[in-house]
């Protein structure tokens, strides 16, 4: 074999140098001294082991499906999909026919709840990670079963709005975004997905709500507070109110029904609620949003509610999932996206969390959003829109805190309970937690599953000591 000429050694090196990340990169560690003799006291301090209170690298898929097995497994024990009577408690298995006394059996959460939206789509990316089928199941045979009542019991609630009885009576006849949206996102998603459930009578129900009922400001972003039927306004918590959750509650669903439907007026509406929600309630120098705007008001009340962020967060990833890269709105949304985990990722604390007030430390770490932040930058990664150099890691660190929090029975510690909006940190910073409070599990589950799929796609090690990205995987 010929030696290398000067000219060529150099050109070798200087090309080494220039683009380390262009080859098959591995872990690095400090240059030996290069002094001879007795090594220093401090020679090897930089090796110390680190005792860190969240796991420091990067979980492999197994680990990670073994934290959402226990979620399920606790999920599918409590969550049944069955009818009884309310009066005997006797199985009700014939659902063809309306019975006033039929109720869900009692768990220990509701299936028609936005959390619980989510908490489908949450299976429904774990079954696409992980290959388990048990994942795909339990969304089929709870949509299975409300799109059976749903067929049974709406011309009993369209008949009589009042005084009927229906076993998913809010669903049906839904007042509130939070009735209609999640689950409706949660149907179309299944349906693009290719599921035969009949999802035709539910997405009309609450696509109609979302993008023809809830009240909206004049400029048509999607609000609360309007008109209550009796001549005066509804207090939620006052007139003319965006409350940052609506994000979420609304505009996905909208995307969503521009795929099913192919009517790209439903991804104009979309895009047009995220600029409008951000016009009005993101900072720009901060990175993040206020969880409440009062239309009308000289000053609003700029609490930084992290659950609230997250909704925003998800929104803008699960938009982008299907609004056309054509659309003249895309990369509105993109740049908006961006400009989110941007923020977002200077809040991170030590132990991966963040906390319940964003900006404010002395509010405790909060597991429903840390989840939903792990998801949608992990999903960001994967989609290309950020640098998986910069966020991978963070996005890791973030589902191996969210990881500790899930205990052996798959029930989820740290979740911030139902919050409404106030105008003071205290409201936020002291509400309780609790391993019954929904909004966790969806997240969890999502998260679980996107980090999987990242960690398939790009390897990230420990180099110099730091977890970082260590390039694609073949």
């Amino acid at each position: 074999m010929h030696s290398l000429k000067p000219r060529q050694t150099l050109m070798a090196i200087l090309v080494a140098g220039l683009f380390p990340l262009s080859l098959n990169a591995s872990a690095q560690h400090a240059p030996p001294p290069q002094e001879k003799g007795p090594a220093p006291a401090d020679a090897m301090l930089h090796a110390l082991e680190v005792k860190y209170p969240t796991p420091y690298r990067a979980m492999d898929a197994a680990e990670i499906k073994t934290v959402l097995d226990r979620v399920f497994t606790y999920l599918e024990r409590t969550t049944p999909a069955e009818l009884i009577d309310k009066t005997t408690g006797a199985a009700i298995t014939d659902v063809s026919t309306a019975n006033p006394n039929a109720v869900l059996k009692p768990g220990d959460f509701r299936l028609t709840s936005y959390e619980w939206g989510v908490t489908y789509i949450g299976m429904l990316a774990a079954a696409q990670a992980t290959g388990d089928a048990r994942y795909q199941d339990y969304v089929t045979k709870r949509h299975t079963l409300l799109s059976q009542l749903t067929k049974t019991y709406l011309p009993v609630v369209r008949t009589d709005t009042a005084n009927s009885h229906a076993p998913i009576k809010g669903f049906l006849n839904p007042h509130a975004l939070d009735d209609a949206g999640a689950l409706c996102h949660s149907f179309m998603k299944s349906k693009v997905a290719g599921s035969k459930v009949d999802y035709s009578q539910m997405i009309g129900i609450c696509g109609d709500f979302v993008t023809k009922q809830e009240y909206r400001l004049k400029d048509g972003t999607l609000a609360r507070g309007g008109p209550d039927g009796k001549g005066g306004r509804k207090m939620r918590p006052l007139p003319d109110t965006l409350w940052l959750d609506d994000m979420f509650m609304g505009v996905p669903t909208m995307a969503y029904l521009g795929k099913t439907t192919g009517d790209t007026r439903y991804y104009d509406d979309a895009v047009r609620q995220v600029q409008q929600f951000s016009k009005r309630m993101f900072n720009p120098r901060l990175g993040i949003y206020m969880h409440g705007y009062v239309e009308g008001m000289r000053d609003h009340p700029e609490l930084r509610w992290a659950r609230a962020n997250g909704w925003a967060v998800m929104s803008m990833v699960e938009v982008l999932e299907v609004l056309p890269k054509t659309h003249k709105g895309y990369n509105i949304v993109l740049e908006q996206l961006r400009a989110h985990i941007r923020g977002l990722a200077s809040y991170q604390s030590r132990d991966g969390f963040w906390h319940q007030l964003i900006d404010r430390n002395d509010t405790y770490q909060e597991t429903s959003a840390t989840a939903i932040y792990s998801y949608a930058i992990a999903r960001a990664v994967n989609r290309g829109y950020i640098d998986a150099a910069m966020y991978g890691p963070m996005a890791n660190l973030a589902w191996n805190a969210v990881a500790t929090k899930v205990k052996q029975n798959g029930e989820i510690e740290g979740i911030c309970v139902g919050t409404g909006m106030a105008f003071d940190p205290a409201f936020y910073a002291y509400r309780p937690t609790s391993v019954k409070a929904a909004h966790g599990y969806g997240p969890t589950l999502l998260a679980g599953a996107e980090i999987i799929e990242m960690n398939k796609k790009f390897k990230f090690g420990l180099n110099d000591s730091g977890l970082m990205f260590q390039g694609g995987r073949d």
